[in-house]
């Protein structure tokens, strides 16, 4: 089994609903990525930027009843983030973080797959300690990035634009929703020019989703392009969801052996747009099943089956 090395922030989620008392959930984008691919049984461990406090522990015993346990290292930072999560009648949240972020530490390079993105790709004075990783993991590792931008964090899109097409570059997979696609470039160009311009800076596979209308499949190799339908389902609310999404994503890349090794790389960039498709479909039906539940909680995998 392929051993998976998210590194990413995790926090606490304190949700506000629009008629009911606020209640916290332990959260950060890639702490849902590592907790969902634990479901689907993959071996994975998270670095993260935690405090040994009463949220930290929180945290890592919600880590721990998934099965992931935490980089030594994580738990040294001067106090746990937060996030503020609103959500309006639709169910859909906007986020205020109070939160620091850093890698003070070292690594696990013993991994096959590394997965990054959000504020830890974006926030100094990490962000540059996780472009570096990226880059150090491609001589043994397949990588995969999310972007999930989040600007009240990481400044004016023209400032950081370079950047995360730098982290594209070193990605063999880049899921990103239309919103961070709309925000990044100012909703002047089309989701299927921005997928054929990622493809082209290094990512075999580039996946943007579009919410409850589904995602784009890009596969640079070929240039096909395809619109992947999503689900109808009830939705409670959308927290997680983009996350589910991008664990289903890498779950089935990995299961078909298109993701966790130099060799699996290859194989990926060689891969056609129908052998990628399934994977496409499985984030889609896990994406679905977390919008249709309260809070990040995405599925096992045998909800999925």
């Amino acid at each position: 089994m392929v051993d998976t090395l998210v590194v990413g922030e995790a926090l606490i989620d304190i949700v506000q609903p629009v008629d009911a008392p606020a209640t916290e959930h332990v959260g950060g984008s890639p702490l849902n990525v590592a907790i969902g691919l634990a479901r689907l049984e993959h071996r994975v461990r998270l670095a993260a930027y935690l405090a040994d406090d009463a949220y930290g522990r929180m945290i890592e015993r919600q880590l721990a009843a998934d099965g992931v346990p935490l980089v030594d290292g994580s738990l040294t930072a001067p106090r746990t983030p937060t996030a503020l999560a609103v959500l309006d009648e639709t169910g859909s949240a906007s986020y205020d973080f109070n939160l620091a972020w850093d890698v003070p530490y070292p690594l696990p390079d013993d991994i096959g797959h590394f997965h990054t993105g959000s504020i830890a790709a974006a926030l100094q004075p990490g962000a540059t300690k996780v472009s570096d990783a990226m880059l150090a993991a491609r001589s043994h590792a397949t990588v995969s990035f999310d972007p999930n931008l989040r600007p009240s964090l990481i400044g004016a899109a023209y400032e950081v634009r370079s950047h995360i097409e730098q982290l594209i570059g070193f990605s063999d997979v880049v899921k990103a929703s239309e919103e961070d696609v709309a925000w990044l470039y100012g909703g002047s160009v089309g989701l299927t020019e921005i997928a054929t311009l990622w493809g082209r800076l290094g990512p075999s596979l580039v996946v943007l989703t579009c919410g409850g209308d589904g995602a784009l499949m890009h596969v640079s190799a070929t240039g096909q392009t395809e619109t992947v339908s999503g689900r109808r389902v009830s939705v409670v609310d959308t927290v997680g969801a983009g996350d589910s999404f991008q664990s289903g994503l890498v779950s089935a890349l990995l299961d078909a052996g298109l993701l966790g090794s130099a060799a699996a790389r290859d194989r990926l960039r060689r891969a056609s747009l129908a052998e990628l498709r399934p994977a496409v479909d499985r984030a889609i039906a896990a994406s679905a099943i977390t919008v249709s539940r309260a809070g990040a909680n995405p599925p096992t995998r045998a909800e999925l089956a």
